[in-house]
């Protein structure tokens, strides 16, 4: 089934100017045995922009468009991307207290949106995704974030590990949950610059991210279960901020 010619750009020079215009992409599709200059500028452009490729066979492309699509496909983002340095320049700037959430692994899209929206109203001013691993910030998370997803700055990065030691050079502590920590979400700092982080629905944070972080915590709970959904736990710790 072909897509609407509003949410994919189709073609090299398209996709060309799209990169070089800083807009919003939310991943490109290119041929697997794609390759020239044009090809090879294209992936240049979008490792800058941080846009994923992903690499599949000619006939997933042509089963999207009808378009002629020269081997490389993009789709348009519902939300507009920004850079985690001018996000915190801008927050600081502003006189407020860095509150962000970041995203490890959240693949189910109602669970982002249901995050966006729980940010936004408890004050957090931004949301730390990967540019892989995540799920897309499509009509389905834009539905269950009633709209926070189009006010709540979202910062696409290349690598988690990078983006928090942006974080510490800023001064911004980092939080992840441990089911086995001694320190009580109520218990954090969070009134000081922090960002919090949620990991995947069933493997929790991963433990590189685990270890780069300054503080560990759990939440407690009472009876047989041990874990909560990660838009509500995300609810939790927000609103003990």
């Amino acid at each position: 089934m072909f897509h609407s010619k509003k949410n994919i750009i189709a073609g090299r020079n398209p996709i060309i100017e799209a990169l070089q215009n800083a807009q919003s992409l939310d991943k490109i599709l290119m041929f697997k045995n794609a390759s020239g200059e044009v090809i090879q500028q294209i992936r240049l452009l979008a490792q800058t922009a941080q846009v994923p490729i992903q690499y599949v066979p000619n006939e997933k492309l042509n089963s999207l468009t009808n378009i002629n699509h020269q081997g490389v496909i993009a789709f348009k983002s519902s939300v507009r991307y920004l850079d985690l340095q001018e996000v915190i320049d801008f927050t600081v700037g502003k006189g407020e207290t860095p509150l962000f959430v970041m995203l490890d692994g959240v693949t189910d899209v109602r669970n982002i949106g249901a995050i966006a929206r729980t940010a936004l109203c408890s004050g957090a001013q931004a949301l730390i995704i990967p540019d892989k691993g995540v799920g897309a910030l499509n009509e389905d998370a834009m539905k269950s974030s009633a709209g926070a997803l189009e006010h709540i700055q979202i910062c696409r990065v290349g690598s988690l590990l990078k983006a928090i030691d942006t974080l510490h050079l800023n001064g911004i502590q980092v939080f992840t949950s441990e089911m086995k920590a001694a320190t009580k979400v109520f218990e954090l700092p969070l009134a000081a610059p922090c960002c919090i982080v949620m990991g995947n629905e069933e493997k929790g944070v991963q433990p590189y991210i685990s270890k780069a972080a300054d503080q560990h915590f759990t939440i407690p709970m009472l009876g047989s279960f041990d874990s909560l959904n990660v838009s509500v736990a995300c609810g939790i710790i927000l609103y003990e901020a």
